[in-house]
């Protein structure tokens, strides 16, 4: 088990400097962490403990419940900012990738919402989230047992 902690440790500090560059002004930490849970929950690539992880973290950095619960069908709800949407709608197509490619016109979006360094920022961002959920499937992580840093076990647990 020392080996795959290791390895998970890893591809966090991998998906940790890619999430560093996503800009930090205007919410852009709610950002990132609604990010990752998005990157966590996109179709097939989805895996419990990386949801309950992101979700974890959304949480801790403010992110609200109603938010984090219309996640999955964000296209539906009035909750999210352009720049989020188009954020969003970048990390869906990146992570279906191989369902049809990133299309162009979210390519324009997301261009014309972020700067070229935040996109590739971005874009390094989700590849990791992608990985770290490829890792946890296939080592079978259990959820649960993630806790957000300095946040204690009976913390968590009133949550």
């Amino acid at each position: 088990m020392a080996s795959k902690q290791t390895g998970y440790a890893g591809t966090c500090g991998c998906s940790e400097s890619g999430a560093r560059g996503v800009p930090r002004h205007g919410g852009t930490r709610k950002l990132r962490q609604k990010l990752n849970a998005l990157g966590a929950v996109a179709a097939g690539a989805g895996s419990a403990y990386c949801i309950d992880m992101h979700s974890r973290d959304a949480r801790a950095a403010g992110e609200t419940e109603q938010r984090l619960y219309a996640l999955s069908a964000w296209r539906e709800t009035p909750f999210f900012t352009d720049r989020e949407r188009a954020a969003l709608a970048w990390t869906e197509a990146i992570t279906l990738i191989s369902s049809g490619h990133a299309p162009d016109e979210v390519y324009e979006e997301v261009q014309q919402r972020l700067t070229e360094e935040e996109l590739v920022n971005l874009t390094l961002a989700i590849v990791a989230i992608n990985g770290w959920n490829r890792l946890a499937i296939g080592f079978r992580a259990v959820p649960g047992s993630y806790q957000p840093t300095g946040q204690s076990v009976a913390t968590a647990k009133s949550r």
